[in-house]
C-alpha cells in the first residue's frame, strides 16, 4: 500500500469508529503477521480479531467471513488490499 493510502485509511478508521489507532500500534500489529497469516484462515481470522480488539470495534461472524473469503479470492497484493479496505469502509 502507498503511504498516502494507508494515512488516509487510518485517518477515516479512526474518524468513523471514533477512535484513535496510533500508526505505532498498526505496525506492531503487522509485525506480528507472516507471509503465511492471509492464506491460514484460523490464523486470518484472529488476525482480524485482533483489528477489531485494537480499533474496539465489534466485527459480526459475517463480517469476519466476508473478509476472509474477499482475501482468499483477491490474494494479498497491494492493489487487492486498498480495495478491500475500501469496500470495508464503506459498511
Amino acid at each position: 500500500m502507498n503511504r498516502d493510502f494507508s494515512k488516509d485509511a487510518l485517518n477515516a478508521i479512526n474518524k468513523k469508529t471514533g477512535k484513535n489507532i496510533t500508526p505505532g500500534a498498526v505496525k506492531k500489529l503487522a509485525s506480528t503477521v507472516k507471509p503465511g497469516t492471509t492464506q491460514n484462515e484460523a490464523q486470518l481470522r484472529q488476525l482480524i480479531k485482533q483489528v477489531s480488539a485494537m480499533a474496539k470495534v465489534p466485527v459480526t461472524e459475517a463480517t469476519v467471513q466476508e473478509i476472509v473469503n474477499a482475501v482468499k479470492k483477491g490474494g494479498t497484493n497491494s492493489g487487492t488490499m486498498e480495495s478491500l479496505m475500501k469496500m470495508l469502509m464503506k459498511k
